[in-house]
């Protein structure tokens, strides 16, 4: 899809960024009001995913929570804390004077693909899972891709899943693996690669499976995929990125997240995103979304070369 604004409003979403960017507190406002629909949006499908048993312990404060809710049990305070991450990422100063406007592109349009890129997904992992830690400057210095690595080990993720993230050959990115490891051996701080261990907010220092001590788990099997399973996912992924912001929005919201086509629609119109140039969004339908889908499904296909 193409956000087309005029020259004059343009401007003028340049010119709320820089105030924003620059502290005044109106300004700070329309941007916070701007970003909004997306927020309630990406919180009602971020925080439900690491829920675990605090839907059990907990009321959820989402606004459109499918969790039922209990007048005798605490507030979880996830949703909140999730909106408040989101904001400050969104709204950042940093992120505000990036904003140039290109292409005729609106500050809406700007925070968008930001709030539906796969970074904004993992930073916001990253904190909800505790996973904050500091890269130490001689591993960062192995790489430019060592610090993406690190948090990757972390995570516990393979080479062959690193490698597809990065779009690197598996040989390259096993030689990295091996430098840190040394690294970090040399300088006894292997410790720095164990996994992180996820925290309630709400529970007061108790892990979300309500256990909280430590637990050594013996060999687990480990089942790799296929060459060819690797190669077809890592191709997915390449085709994937060509996608633009909207494209990918409704695929991971409709088929990944299997959302209803009426809420895709409801966020679709909140956000004030047309799916084509020649109907308005608060006019698109269900027919519009679902053709709209499958033609991206058609186009991802194609990209990926499942289909000739």
């Amino acid at each position: 899809m193409k956000f087309e604004k005029t020259n004059a409003t343009n401007s003028e979403d340049i010119n709320i960024a820089r105030r924003a960017a620059a502290g005044e507190a109106e300004a700070q406002r329309r941007v916070g009001e701007i970003a909004q629909p997306m927020i309630h949006y990406q919180t009602g499908r971020f925080c439900p995913r690491f829920c675990h048993d605090n839907r059990h312990r907990y009321q959820c404060t989402l606004p459109d929570a499918a969790i039922p809710r209990g007048n005798d049990r605490a507030l979880c305070e996830w949703g909140n804390a999730s909106y408040g991450w989101m904001l400050d990422d969104l709204t950042r100063p940093q992120r505000l004077q990036h904003f140039e406007g290109r292409n005729g592109a609106s500050l809406s349009a700007y925070l968008f693909q930001i709030a539906n890129s796969l970074p904004f997904y993992e930073r916001w992992k990253d904190w909800r899972l505790g996973r904050r830690t500091h890269v130490p400057t001689y591993i960062q210095d192995l790489s430019p891709d060592a610090a993406l690595v690190f948090h990757r080990l972390r995570n516990g993720d393979n080479i062959a899943l690193i490698a597809q993230r990065l779009s690197q050959p598996e040989d390259t990115v096993d030689r990295l693996v091996q430098d840190i490891i040394i690294e970090l051996t040399h300088r006894q701080r292997l410790h720095l690669l164990n996994p992180p261990k996820e925290i309630s907010l709400s529970g007061l220092g108790t892990t979300d499976d309500g256990n909280d001590s430590e637990q050594i788990q013996g060999d687990l099997a480990c089942e790799d995929l296929a060459p060819e399973e690797i190669d077809a996912r890592a191709k997915l992924q390449q085709a994937w990125q060509q996608l633009n912001a909207t494209e990918q929005f409704v695929l991971e919201a409709m088929l990944i997240d299997e959302q209803d086509a009426d809420d895709v629609l409801t966020a679709l119109k909140r956000l004030n995103i047309a799916l084509s140039p020649r109907v308005p969004a608060q006019q698109t339908d269900r027919q519009q979304l679902y053709y709209f889908r499958r033609k991206t499904q058609v186009r991802l296909a194609r990209l990926s070369g499942l289909l000739d």
